[in-house]
């Protein structure tokens, strides 16, 4: 289900943190969907249960899944308050991308042509 990268440089909680959060963007989470527990998610990927659980709370706190006490963890429905709230960061952040992609010389046209590749990988995973 999830591949990390043992040799990165980033630790593996965030690399499972941003695995998470792109199934989910991409639909191949959906909605109240359960996720591994963590000792499962943790055997699966020889990996400290500790750090499945940090990726785990880190991803509620950003409100991508919600836990029940006995039951597990679930894919968060994307309500309007959560998307507004998200629509804000992003936006925030991709001004600063843009900036510094501005900066390091990207054209209007290279920036569009990935607007375009992104609107494809969402058509995609739509499918």
């Amino acid at each position: 289900m999830f591949e990390l990268d043992i040799r990165s440089r980033k630790p593996i909680y965030e690399q499972l943190i941003e695995k998470i959060k792109e199934m989910v963007i991409h639909g191949v989470l959906q909605p109240d969907e359960q996720l591994p527990s963590v000792r499962t998610l943790s055997s699966q990927l020889t990996v400290n249960p500790n750090t499945i659980q940090k990726a785990y709370r880190e991803l509620e706190r950003e409100g991508y899944i919600y836990s029940l006490q006995g039951k597990g963890s679930f894919v968060a429905p994307l309500g309007p308050e959560l998307r507004g709230g998200k629509k804000n960061e992003i936006r925030e952040e991709l001004l600063r991308l843009m900036a510094e992609a501005v900066f390091l010389g990207f054209t209007e046209h290279e920036i569009g042509a990935l607007y375009r590749q992104a609107l494809e990988q969402k058509k995609e995973g739509e499918q």
